[in-house]
């Protein structure tokens, strides 16, 4: 799964929004729209010969770039693992994006 931008650049998606990784920080949806998610992975555990996420902070930030970095910050929350971070952040950019 991959999506264009503007730019030409593929981004690979989750529920049809760009999914962007640098590290352990996952960014989730658009920098055009009014709210994305920042997801950072706190900690890791080993499962068989894979490292996985195993503590997730999730937050809510607003993209608007007039607003201080720490007024930005809408909701956050920690998870146990990187499917329950994703179904989260889905349900709070879906209801921001809404209203």
């Amino acid at each position: 799964m991959s999506a264009k931008t503007n730019q030409g650049v593929k981004f690979f998606t989750y529920k049809n929004r760009p999914l962007v990784r640098c590290g352990d920080v996952i960014y989730y949806g658009s920098m055009e729209d009014p709210y994305v998610i920042k997801m950072e992975i706190k900690s890791k555990k080993q499962q068989l010969d894979l490292e996985v996420a195993d503590k997730v902070t999730v937050q809510l930030m607003s993209t608007d770039p007039n607003i201080r970095t720490r007024k930005k910050i809408i909701k956050t929350s920690e998870k146990s693992g990187l499917y329950l971070a994703l179904d989260i952040a889905d349900a709070w950019l879906e209801r921001a994006l809404a209203g």
